[in-house]
């Protein structure tokens, strides 16, 4: 499995952890063709430099957009990213960062979320940065992330609502609720932006993996520090026969109209959990019921109970450590009669042993050409086949 690990001991922000996945291999242009799919009304660009903090050599990043003082609310965020052509896991990771840092500005401003407009976060740089992390992500194929505490120190800065205390309110909001664990900084300046702290907020568990090391990316913050201002994103592999800590919470529900469940099944896989299932049983008074359960890496545990919670008519769930074993995995793109099909590569020992296409993929191609979906799943096999025999060839 592709694993990566944010090495954060001078903080992070936005631009830092993207100019270290474009360090890292990401092609430059692969991320600009991407984000070309915002559709955004201003012009974009972005320019990677090589700089020093310190001593040491990294990839600073600067987003160029034109000033603005437009203000987004999360609904013309959500909007953008639904009408782009971004990959649907893209889209649905993206938009839980952006509801992470709206959560954390209704809190701080004591407003409801759908009121709260984003300032700096709602910036087209901030925009970029968020979008552009998750682009890279999937493009790298790492499928899970891990990253350091941060650290938290105090001082002030300037922002839009005028001069803050640091941690930035936001920034310690986006800490708390997602328990991202500190450490200590005698810094006077900002080390860690509201955008880093959602984005590893909401995409990494905070705990040093073991890996076998693949390549370092190193992303250079603003400023020159005392030490080098810069994030380290380490990316490897860790073995098929690692067990990974997740947990498995379950409730039964007896008094529940069924067709609620579509909507929570959405609701919870949207906030990270990796598997959702229904099973009839049988309950007290001879009542039939369902049983709820959700497989879910740690980190998500409290958002996840809390959105069962609140959606479910239950009044307390069950919750238990369990481990798994995973297979390592990969997505590439094969052309079909009918257009380009995403495909998931399961691997075993570095060796592809299954394919089969993005369901999301093929059902916008029978909707694009009007055909069965069957068709669809037939032209890859047909690929596939294709694929295999002309390998075969060359044995």
């Amino acid at each position: 499995m592709k694993i990566a690990y944010a090495d954060c001991f001078s903080g992070i922000s936005g631009d830092m952890f993207l100019a270290a996945l474009l360090d890292a291999g990401l092609p430059l242009e692969r991320l600009r063709s991407d984000l070309a799919e915002l559709n955004l009304s201003e012009p974009v660009d972005l320019r990677l430099t090589e700089v020093h903090r310190g001593a040491l050599r990294a990839s600073h990043l600067e987003v160029l957009v034109p000033h603005s003082h437009q203000h987004r609310h999360l609904a013309d965020i959500q909007n953008i990213l639904s009408a782009s052509q971004l990959s649907t896991q893209v889209k649905q990771t993206a938009e839980r960062v952006f509801t992470l840092l709206a959560e954390a500005e209704a809190h701080v401003h004591g407003e409801p979320v759908e009121k709260i407009h984003f300032h700096e976060v709602g910036a087209l740089d901030s925009i970029v940065d968020v979008v552009g992390a998750v682009i890279g992500l999937e493009a790298l194929g790492i499928e899970r992330l891990y990253a350091s505490p941060l650290p938290y120190n105090s001082g002030t800065i300037e922002s839009a609502h005028g001069v803050l205390p640091l941690p930035a309110p936001a920034t310690l909001e986006i800490m708390k609720l997602a328990n991202i664990p500190l450490t200590p900084s005698t810094a006077q300046v900002e080390l860690v932006t509201p955008t880093g702290a959602a984005l590893l907020g909401t995409l990494a568990t905070f705990t040093r993996p073991g890996m076998v090391l693949s390549s370092v990316g190193i992303g250079a913050g603003k400023r020159e520090l005392e030490w080098p201002n810069i994030m380290r994103l380490m990316i490897g592999e860790t073995p098929a026969t690692t067990p990974v800590e997740m947990v498995q919470i379950e409730t039964n529900i007896d008094d529940m109209n069924p067709q609620f469940y579509g909507h929570i099944i959405e609701r919870l896989f949207s906030a990270g959990a990796v598997d959702v299932y229904l099973t009839p049983i049988q309950m007290k008074k001879n009542r039939p019921g369902t049983l709820l359960g959700v497989i879910a890496y740690r980190r998500d545990e409290p958002t996840l109970a809390e959105i069962i919670l609140k959606e479910t008519t239950t009044l307390g769930l069950r919750v238990h450590p369990i481990y798994r074993y995973e297979a390592d995995r990969k997505f590439s793109r094969i052309h079909t009669c009918y257009g380009d099909l995403t495909i998931k590569q399961k691997i075993i020992n570095g060796q592809v042993v299954h394919s089969i296409p993005e369901y999301e993929d093929c059902v916008r191609l029978a909707r694009e050409n009007n055909v069965s979906l069957e068709t669809i799943y037939s032209s890859f096999y047909q690929v596939n086949e294709t694929t295999r025999i002309e390998s075969r060839k060359f044995d």
